[in-house]
C-alpha cells in the first residue's frame, strides 16, 4: 500500500523533532538534522528553540565560539551551521555543485581569471589571519583590476573552504562577514573523498521517507539514483507511484498522531528539504511561501503549513492561508507568546489581519 501523504507528514515531523520538543542538546540536534540552514543569523536559534526542550541562545553561541559548530557555505551553495564534525565531510561533497553554481553565476565575469591561482591567492591572503568579505574582495581586485570584485569575493568563497567566524553568525549580529579559512579554525584537515553512502544515510535519517529526487534537492548533488539503488534500503511508494527510499528499520509515525502548532524561522530545513513538498504544504502554498530565494517564516497547524508570521515592533504578526479550526487560534497565541519572549518581547503582542 503506498504511503499517505499524512504517514509521510508526521513521520517527517518525528524525525525533525516538530511532534513533541525534544531532549537534545543543540549540537545533538543540529547533528540529528545534518546541517541548519544559516543564511541568518536568528533563524537558527527559532529553529532549534521550536524543535528542544529549554534551548537558550547561549547554548548555540557557546558552540560557534567554541568551535563545535561551524557556520559556512555548504548544501545548495547556502549558508549552513553545521557541527565541526560534519563539516568536513559535507564541504568537500558540496564543491562539485559549488563550482557548479559559481559558474553559473560569475563564469562570464570571471572567464579571464585562472581559478587555480584565484584559489592558491585566497588562501595566501588567508593564512594565518581572518579578513571581512569586502578586504578579500579587495586584496583580489589588486591582482585583477578589470575584474568585477564581487564575483572575486563569491568565486573565492565558493572555491575555498571557508568559515563565518563568531560573533558573526550569533543572536542578533550583522556586520561584515569574516572569512576565515576553515582548516585552520577547525584544526583538522576536510576529508578527501567521503562516501556518499553517509549522506543518502544521514538525509534519510532526518527527512526520510524521501525520493532520490529529494536528496538531490536538498543536497545539491545530482546522479545520486544509482547510490540509493546499491544501498540496504527499503523502498515505498507514494501516493504518485514514485520510489521512496528509507533506512532499513527506520519507523514510520501513524497518520493520526497529533501535532502541535509550532512555528518555523526563514529557510526552515523542513521546507527546503524536498522537492517534493506536499508532505506539508500544497503547491499553491507553497508558491506563497517559497518566492525566488526567499523561503518565509510559517507557522504548523495539525503539521500542515498555514500561515505565514513576522515579528515588528515586538508584535507578532500572523496570516493564516485559510479560516482556522476552533481553539487553533488560542493554541498559537499561546506558543506565539513563548517564541515573543525567547526573542526578547516579553509582552505577548499578537496580532491578525
Amino acid at each position: 500500500m503506498p504511503l499517505s501523504q499524512a504517514t509521510l507528514n508526521r513521520t517527517t515531523l518525528q524525525r525533525q523533532l516538530l511532534l513533541e520538543r525534544a531532549d537534545l542538546t543543540a549540537l545533538e540536534a543540529i547533528e540529528r538534522l545534518v546541517a541548519v540552514q544559516g543564511q541568518e543569523a536568528n533563524p537558527p536559534y527559532v529553529g532549534l528553540w521550536s524543535r528542544l526542550n529549554g534551548f537558550a541562545h547561549d547554548d548555540l553561541t557557546s558552540l560557534l565560539y567554541g568551535r563545535q559548530v561551524v557556520r559556512g557555505t555548504l548544501l545548495r551553495a547556502t549558508q549552513h551551521l553545521s557541527s565541526a564534525a560534519d563539516y568536513r565531510w559535507l564541504r568537500s561533497l558540496a564543491q562539485a555543485p559549488m563550482s557548479r553554481t559559481r559558474k553559473g553565476a560569475f563564469g562570464k565575469a570571471t572567464r579571464d581569471v585562472d581559478l587555480g591561482e584565484l584559489t592558491a591567492l585566497t588562501r595566501r591572503h588567508l593564512t594565518g589571519r581572518t579578513l571581512t568579505r569586502p578586504r578579500l574582495r579587495d586584496l583580489l581586485a589588486e591582482r585583477w583590476p578589470g575584474v568585477e570584485p564581487l564575483a572575486l569575493a563569491a568565486s573565492a568563497q565558493f572555491l575555498v573552504p571557508i568559515v563565518h567566524t563568531p560573533p558573526n553568525g550569533t543572536w542578533n549580529q550583522g556586520g561584515a562577514t569574516p572569512f576565515t579559512l576553515a582548516e585552520e579554525w577547525l584544526g583538522h584537515p576536510l576529508e578527501a573523498d567521503p562516501p556518499l553512502d553517509r549522506l543518502v544515510t544521514r538525509y534519510l535519517a532526518a527527512f526520510g521517507p524521501a525520493s532520490v529526487m529529494d536528496i538531490q534537492a536538498w543536497s545539491g548533488l545530482t546522479r545520486l539514483k544509482a547510490v540509493a539503488e546499491r544501498m540496504d534500503l527499503r523502498t515505498y511508494l507514494d501516493e504518485s507511484g514514485r520510489v521512496l527510499y528509507d533506512l532499513p528499520g527506520a519507523p514510520l509515525v501513524a497518520a493520526d498522531t497529533p501535532a502541535p502548532v509550532r512555528f518555523l524561522p526563514w529557510f526552515d530545513n523542513l521546507i527546503v528539504a524536498y522537492a517534493d513538498r506536499r508532505r506539508m504544504l500544497t503547491d499553491e502554498r507553497r508558491r506563497q511561501v517559497c518566492v525566488g530565494a526567499a523561503v518565509y517564516p510559517t507557522f504548523l497547524v495539525d503539521g500542515a503549513v498555514a500561515g505565514m508570521w513576522d515579528i515588528a515592533d515586538g508584535t507578532l504578526v500572523m496570516r493564516p492561508f485559510a479560516p482556522l479550526p476552533d481553539g487553533t487560534r488560542a493554541e498559537l497565541e499561546e506558543e506565539g507568546a513563548r517564541l515573543l519572549a525567547f526573542c526578547g518581547f516579553p509582552a505577548a503582542r499578537v496580532r491578525w489581519p
